[in-house]
């Protein structure tokens, strides 16, 4: 009887222990999405996607001009997809060239590893590396205890970041996405993390790195990148994959075709596979419906036919001019992503103040031009005066008076007569 309890505790503690591993499993282990695959997915791609994931969003990353969402505001689990956000804090706030030892802690730590046990020296480049390529937990932690003293600590540096970037759907507790309660995240917030931390060379550089030689003590060690569309899928640069138990299977995509870049995020699916389709569903499903509009020579064009049409037709009170200038505002956006079926809904509205009392001063909103599409606004840009409208003075009203006294008499006469 002693001996069945025995064995009984024994699976137990396996179990527990291969539950707790596979909170973040070896994403070289699962399953294999070969290439022949991606492609056919690709070229299969449906016009309006049905996915498996349970939230995702596609964004435009020059307009940030949402191209689709499910569920993308929803707080979700991130899984690994949180080490975009560890390694942009790592390479804000540490020197690449720094050695660090690896500690009890990291050499320790299981699911997706880099390798790496006590005691070992690895540099911050090599190990934000092994961060973004091999999604290795240790490297994780190692960086974390670097840079932050402890996980609470670069916990602290990553929710001061989220803050910075006025993210209020975002909280992070761990570096590498491992299951806590209170670490979530949203598919349009993590979106938002991706496009910010692209903009650091070093980051983009290191996610779009299909295999790379870091060294460990001094020994080579050859690393390939977790990523399945990395390579495979036309114009993906990156970025960074992710499964726990609790968030799924998780994918985090920058794609560039034609000069225009998106970000795709699913969060959630079922399987490897299906995390892989609904991307490329996505991906395709942007570039295929989309049609980049040249927004800025449309209100150029709207504003110089409201110049030369009403302009004039403004009333300006107690004021020294007969009429002003007017400028644009700042344009921020040449073109905009709009749904090919919607162009021919694009309207632009202008709105001004019909009457101007002086005095006005130079760069002073009076009107807006908004273009739309189907009722939906996608864009404001304000009509300012170029020059300031002068009010009269006592002056100028007795120089008026004069110059047509002989009008006021003669209005006069004819209402005595």
């Amino acid at each position: 009887m002693k001996k069945i309890l025995f064995l009984l505790v024994i699976i137990i503690i396996c179990t527990t222990n291969i539950i707790s591993i596979a909170d973040d499993i070896d994403e070289e282990q699962e399953e294999t999405i070969n290439k022949e695959e991606i492609l056919s997915a690709s070229t299969n791609a449906e016009n309006i996607p049905i996915i498996n994931s349970r939230s995702a969003i596609v964004i435009d990353r020059t307009s940030e001009t949402v191209l689709y969402e499910k569920n993308a505001y929803d707080k979700r689990k991130m899984a690994s997809t949180t080490k975009i956000l560890t390694a942009i804090v790592v390479l804000e706030n540490a020197n690449l060239k720094d050695v660090v030892e690896v500690s009890k802690k990291a050499g320790g730590t299981g699911g997706s590893r880099l390798g790496l046990k006590e005691k070992d020296r690895i540099t911050v480049n090599d190990l934000l590396y092994g961060l973004l390529l091999r999604s290795g937990n240790d490297s994780a932690v190692a960086l974390a205890e670097h840079v932050g003293g402890s996980i609470s600590g670069f916990s602290n540096l990553m929710n001061e970041k989220v803050k910075e970037l006025g993210l209020k759907n975002s909280h992070f507790v761990t570096p590498h996405g491992l299951d806590e309660d209170e670490h979530y995240t949203t598919a349009y917030e993590l979106a938002l993390i991706t496009d910010y931390a692209l903009k650091n060379e070093k980051f983009a550089n290191i996610v779009n790195t299909k295999d790379t030689t870091i060294y460990i003590n001094g020994q080579a060690k050859n690393i390939t990148n977790t990523n399945e569309l990395l390579g495979n899928l036309n114009g993906v640069n990156g970025v960074k994959t992710g499964f726990t138990n609790g968030a799924g299977r998780c994918l985090v995509t920058s794609v560039t075709r034609n000069g225009h870049q998106i970000i795709c995020v699913v969060l959630g699916a079922d399987t490897k596979k299906y995390r892989t389709q609904d991307s490329i569903k996505l991906i395709e499903f942007a570039f295929k419906n989309y049609e980049y509009v040249n927004i800025k020579e449309k209100i150029e064009a709207e504003f110089k036919k409201w110049q030369n049409q009403e302009m004039k037709k403004i009333i300006y009170n107690k004021s020294i001019n007969n009429y002003i200038n007017y400028k644009l505002g700042e344009i921020k956006l040449n073109q905009i992503p709009i749904l090919k079926n919607n162009i021919k809904d694009i309207e632009l509205e202008i709105n001004y103040k019909k009457e101007l009392e002086a005095p006005v001063e130079e760069n002073t909103p009076i009107g807006t031009i908004c273009v739309k599409v189907k009722d939906k606004i996608l864009v404001n840009v304000e009509i300012l005066t170029s020059e300031k409208l002068e009010k009269k003075g006592i002056l100028e009203y007795i120089q008026d008076f004069i110059k047509n006294y002989n009008y006021y008499i003669s209005i006069g006469l004819q209402n005595i007569i």
